[in-house]
């Protein structure tokens, strides 16, 4: 099994969920389907299948969460020139827009809010990198050069 590198944040971000699914999800989750068996005849009762589905998929991310944990590399932001996870930096595209950027661990990673993941083609390209470097990286359309101006 893969170990995967989370920031603080992000394993306590998904104890938080973990905590979620167990104590409130779940939970809901079976009185739906003791309410559902109630109404009688389960094989045509939709509110029993959907409940039933509902806890099939809460439990499996109940199994991948424990999973991650168990295997979880917790990394504080790396502090310094170099761009390491946890790292925050701006670059500036070969178009000239500026933009910022957080590099983070996989399940935390939302490149709308410039949240992106250590693992992901664009993050693996700016890790070890500084402020003046120029980095090319290759997206579905294209490449695309950026360079850093500042890590924070």
């Amino acid at each position: 099994m893969n170990s995967k590198i989370l920031t603080p944040e992000g394993l306590e971000k998904i104890k938080a969920e973990l905590k979620d699914l167990k104590e409130v999800r779940l939970p809901d989750i079976t009185d739906k389907i003791e309410k559902a068996k109630e109404m009688g005849d389960l094989s045509e009762n939709a509110e029993y299948h959907d409940a039933k589905d509902q806890q099939g998929l809460a439990n499996a991310r109940v199994v991948e969460i424990e999973n991650i944990l168990k295997t979880a590399i917790v990394q504080e932001a790396t502090v310094g020139a170099q761009i390491g996870i946890g790292s925050s930096f701006s670059v500036e595209d070969d178009k000239g827009n500026k933009k910022d950027f957080t590099i983070v661990g996989y399940n935390e990673a939302d490149p709308l809010a410039g949240r992106i993941s250590n693992e992901s083609p664009m993050g693996g390209a700016f890790l070890g990198k500084e402020a003046g470097d120029v980095v090319a990286v290759k997206i579905p359309k294209g490449t695309v050069t950026f360079k850093i101006i500042e890590v924070k």
